[in-house]
């Protein structure tokens, strides 16, 4: 089974800003100009401001996420969905193959992702009874019973994908199926 390793998971909170800032590959996110004029980089979204689901996919072996901003202003999430399987170490490898970087949630604003994994027909890997997803790696994350993600029997783990977050279901859902093809 090949997992993608925790990222920053090991990090503090305090050092998840500075982490994603020297990320070169990633997109920066929106900068927010303080009254005084000087602009400050978007602070990591606090979980307990996140509403996050995961939800069956449209195939048995897909799980659609999102997660919207419940707070009272814009921040960042990591652009790449933690999921993670109970008992077993490593998340989902992003597809297609990213690093992390700050991706922007507005106050109210949703997001998207995609997740698969082995088809429940499969011999190789592992079977899990719950997989966990957090909108950033410095987030503890919420975890989903497998008959709660549409997935009764089973998670059936074997170098599993997720997308990065994207704007809309739709695009999520395109971004799995481009990198299945």
């Amino acid at each position: 089974m090949r997992l993608r390793s925790a990222l920053v998971s090991a990090l503090a909170v305090g050092a998840v800003g500075a982490a994603l800032a020297s990320t070169a590959t990633a997109a920066p996110a929106p900068a927010a100009t303080a009254p005084d004029g000087v602009t400050n980089r978007q602070a990591v979204c606090p979980e307990k401001d996140l509403e996050v689901r995961a939800e069956p996919g449209s195939r048995r072996n897909v799980v659609r996420l999102d997660v919207v901003n419940r707070g009272d202003r814009t921040c960042v999430v990591d652009r790449i969905p933690t999921v993670t399987f109970r008992g077993l170490d490593g998340s989902a490898q992003p597809v297609p193959p990213s690093e992390s970087g700050p991706y922007a949630l507005a106050r109210g604003e949703r997001t998207y992702a995609a997740m698969r994994t082995a088809d429940p027909g499969t011999v190789e890997g592992h079977v899990v009874r719950s997989l966990s997803v957090a909108a950033d790696p410095s987030h503890r994350g919420v975890t989903f019973s497998a008959s709660l993600v549409g997935m009764p029997d089973g998670i059936h783990v074997w170098e599993p994908v997720t997308t990065l977050w994207q704007r809309s279901r739709a695009a999520a859902d395109r971004a799995l199926a481009d990198a299945t093809d």
